[in-house]
């Protein structure tokens, strides 16, 4: 039987500009300058531009996307990072807290790709972080890419509520 196959997709093509947001928790600061390493050149690769903001910790990620989210013009997330187990159960906390935070903020519209590493060991994490390697980061920038093409795909004009000059809309009807 041969070894597990990976399929990658085609990496989506945009007809209007992509701007992403990198939110690194820098702990690790080798392994998270792999990650960014492999998620710039993703980006890139596609035509896009990004910027990069440090939080202090992978539990942290969630909440400044959420107020990039709120505050600025950003199509989409890339959250990077590296939790690595140690001798508590720390470790379980920000790993399910950071993990549910990213998926309660993609469930709610945010395109965010994670490429927050949670490994047992330094070395798992060099393996998966090294952007010539596994290039963990650069599959994060892959798939945030790819979930701002579906929203753009299957996005809808927003309709506005509120006043116009020629009435009053409620869900982009003009009612006068």
């Amino acid at each position: 039987m041969a070894g597990a196959s990976h399929k990658l997709l085609d990496r989506p093509t945009f007809d209007a500009p992509v701007k992403i947001l990198f939110v690194v928790a820098p702990y690790y600061e080798d392994i998270a300058d792999q990650l960014v390493a492999g998620a710039k050149a993703e980006i890139e690769a596609a035509g896009a531009t990004w910027e990069l903001i440090e939080v202090p910790g992978a539990l942290e990620v969630p909440t400044a996307i959420g107020i990039a989210g709120r505050m600025s013009d950003f199509d989409g997330y890339v959250a990077l990072g590296c939790v690595i187990r140690g001798e508590t159960t720390h470790y379980e906390t920000v790993c399910n807290d950071s993990s549910r935070g990213i998926t309660m903020l993609g469930l709610a519209g945010h395109c965010i790709g994670n490429g927050i590493l949670t490994v047992e060991t330094y070395e798992q994490a060099a393996v998966r972080a090294e952007a010539a390697g596994q290039n963990k980061g650069g599959g994060a920038a892959a798939a945030a890419l790819h979930l701002v093409a579906l929203a753009r795909r299957w996005g809808k004009p927003s309709r506005g509520v509120g006043f116009s000059r020629d009435g009053l809309m409620a869900g982009g009807e003009d009612q006068a």
